[in-house]
This record gives structure tokens, sequence and C-alpha cells, in this order.
């Protein structure tokens, strides 16, 4: 058992070991099928699985999508679309993700988000002003969500070692 602060007082709680980690990115409806091409494209993403939602699905209606993981490098994501309340609270509530890439060709990685439909925010920047101190360049996507595509650097290994 892992004793854990809550409050003033120290209590006995079960060690919980996590498996994953998956960020989760919900965009409009019926928007996550685009959202999906648009992450293949832009930046290689590959698709896991692809959950529908059922009720679209039974009436023939535009199919939605209630989740899709996707691969991206080494991690995983999931899309899907706002179709319920529960998902409209989320979605007022945030105003897009931070997701940050790492590749060793900035340059095209945003050449490549900017042709799939994303749009530059700012300069590369690099050095001491920029992430770990490498060369990062930011696009925005069609869905409100910004993306850092970064360079590793000297700095970033050192802190992983």
């Amino acid at each position: 058992m892992a004793e854990v602060q809550n409050g003033s007082e120290a209590e006995k709680v079960p060690a919980v070991a996590f498996t994953a980690l998956k960020p989760w990115l919900v965009v409009d409806a019926p928007k996550a099928s685009d959202a999906v091409q648009f992450y293949k494209t832009a930046f290689g993403a590959e698709e896991l699985s692809r959950v529908m939602h059922p009720k679209r699905k039974a009436d023939h209606e535009i199919p939605l999508v209630l989740s899709a993981e996707l691969k991206i490098g080494s991690a995983t994501i999931v899309v899907s679309d706002t179709i319920d309340d529960s998902f409209a609270t989320v979605k007022s509530a945030v105003t897009g993700g931070v997701i940050c890439l790492e590749t060793e060709d900035v340059e095209a990685a945003l050449v490549q988000a900017v042709n799939a439909g994303a749009t530059t925010e700012g300069e590369i920047s690099e050095g001491d002003d920029s992430c770990c101190g490498g060369r990062v360049g930011k696009v925005k996507d069609p869905y409100g969500n910004i993306w850092l595509i970064c360079s590793s650097s000297k700095k970033c290994a050192d802190v992983e070692a």
C-alpha cells in the first residue's frame, strides 16, 4: 500500500499502476471522421480502431464516430465527435489541447500539416526560447488544437536519461 496525503492526515491506499496515457480530442459532430483523416495526412497517424455511434448507425443518419484510436509515433490519441450532453460539457470547458510531436525535420512536418489544412502559429523558435532548447514550430489544426512540432535536443536527452 502507498501512503497518500489527504489534507493533514495520511491514509493507506492501494498503489495504482497505469498502463497508458491517451489524450482525448473532442471535435464538433460530425467532424471526427474528417479529423481522423486530417491527422493521418498531417502527422502520419495510423488508425488502430474506430467505434461508430450505435444510434446513428442504426438510423442510417450521418454516422458519428464514438471514438477512434490513432497512433502517432509511439503515442496513442483518441478522437471523438461531440454526441451528447456529457461531451458538450467537456467541450465547453476546454478550448483545445496542446500536443507536442518530435521530429528531426521540423520544417517538413510543418509543411505537411499546413498542406493538410493546419494554419501556422508564429515563427519557428530555437535555443533557449523554445521547448528543451530545440527547434519548435507551431500549427493549429482545423479543430482548434495546437500542435508543437519539435526537434529533440541534448537538453531533452539529458532530462530523459
